[in-house]
Order: C-alpha cells, then structure tokens, then sequence
C-alpha cells in the first residue's frame, strides 16, 4: 500500500502542471499497489475549508469555501482512506514514550502508516525520518 501525504495529495489535485504528470504516473505504474491516503490527512484538509467557511459571516461568502469543501469529498471519493486503530495508536503512544519529538498529526500519520506496512509519500523527510520503522519516500523531487 501506498499512503500520500499532503503535499502529494496537493500535486494531483492540479492535473495541469508537470509535477502532476510526473506524480500521477509513477502512481500509475504502482498499479496494483493500493493508493490511498490516512484520515488524519483528510482531516487536515477539511479543517482548513471549514475555517474558511466559519470565519465567513456572510452567506455570499461562504460560496467559495463550500464549493472547495464540496470539491475535496470529490477528490477524496478516489482514495482508499485509512483510518486511525488500536494498532496506530499503540505504535504513536510508543513513539511519544520514546521521545519521537514531531507533530501530532504526522506522528499519528506516521504510525497508521507503519500500522499498515505502507509506503508513505512525503516531502517532509525532516520530520519522518525521526520515526524508526517508518518507510517514506519523496516522488516530487
């Protein structure tokens, strides 16, 4: 299984630019290998247009934000989405214990994808390689 991180998942919402050419056909060529993506990153996503719809006041708008929101499902609908599980939970509790001194959100993104024995794809090699066990790989460069 492959899992993409948020800035993989950015590229290929915008079809019209090379890195997405370059990103949508490496995924191509992975085939049968499962994309998907974890919720923890979906999350992420939607916190962001929902923001932007909260902080609107007026319904006119809100128009955009709803459109964008609305949007992201539609993109999502081409994922497999992985949940966070006991098993991701056990591996971030263990990975706070030791020390593992990186954000919560890629922390639980790391541990679901070790959970899965996924592949992840980020450009946040900073942040992951802090994550013994954690198999990622950067297809943007």
């Amino acid at each position: 299984m492959i899992l993409l991180d948020t800035d993989h998942l950015t590229v290929l919402k915008y079809s019209d630019s090379e890195r997405y050419t370059r990103l949508h056909g490496r995924l191509r060529a992975a085939a049968p290998t499962a994309i998907g993506t974890t919720i923890v990153n979906v999350e992420e996503q939607m916190r962001g247009w929902l923001s932007a719809i909260a902080k609107e006041r007026q319904l006119p708008r809100q128009v955009h934000a709803y459109r964008e929101l609305t949007g992201l499902f539609e993109f999502f609908a081409n994922f497999q989405i992985v949940s966070l599980d006991g098993s991701a939970v056990d591996l971030f509790n263990g990975f706070r214990r030791e020390g593992i001194k990186i954000g919560t959100m890629d922390l639980k993104i790391a541990s679901i994808s070790i959970g899965k024995n996924a592949l992840l794809l980020t450009a946040n090699r900073r942040d992951f390689e802090l994550v013994p066990g954690l198999r990622f790989d950067n297809w943007l460069e």
